[in-house]
């Protein structure tokens, strides 16, 4: 059975990242969407699914649907 949460290390795994830019993206607001249970951060799967499906595309011109940021502060209004 799959877990239904997964807490930074494995998330990251899951996303082909580092726990810490997985870090500096939730600081930033610009990483998938997560919940604290108490004291720990964790990340349900579908989440993680639809965040990093914000980054599909079919060809370097295909604009998207959406934009996966980079993991740092994010200009105002962007």
């Amino acid at each position: 059975m799959r877990p239904r949460y997964l807490r930074t290390p494995e998330a990251a795994t899951l996303l082909g990242l580092s726990p810490r830019t997985l870090e500096k993206h939730r600081c930033y607001g610009t990483g998938p969407v997560y919940r604290q249970l108490g004291g720990r951060i964790v990340y349900a799967i579908p989440d993680l699914e639809a965040w990093a499906s914000l980054g599909t595309r079919r060809s370097t011109s295909d604009p998207g649907e959406g934009t996966v940021h980079p993991a740092k502060r994010l200009a105002p209004g962007v």
